[in-house]
C-alpha cells in the first residue's frame, strides 16, 4: 500500500516538473517575440532616420 502512495507521489511530482518546465518554455517564446519586436521597431527607426538624413 505504502509502495502505491510513493508511486502516485513521484508521478505527481513529474507531472508538476513537466508543467514547470512547459510554463517555463512559454515565458522563454513569449520574451523572445518581445525582443524579436523591439529589435524590429529599432530597426526600422533607424531606416526612417536614415532616410531623413540623405
Amino acid at each position: 500500500m505504502n509502495l502505491m502512495h510513493e508511486e502516485l507521489a513521484r508521478a505527481h511530482s513529474l507531472e508538476r516538473l513537466e508543467q514547470a518546465h512547459h510554463q517555463r518554455r512559454a515565458s522563454e517564446l513569449v520574451r523572445a517575440k518581445r525582443l524579436a519586436r523591439r529589435a524590429e521597431r529599432a530597426a526600422y527607426q533607424a531606416r526612417l532616420h536614415l532616410a531623413r538624413v540623405l
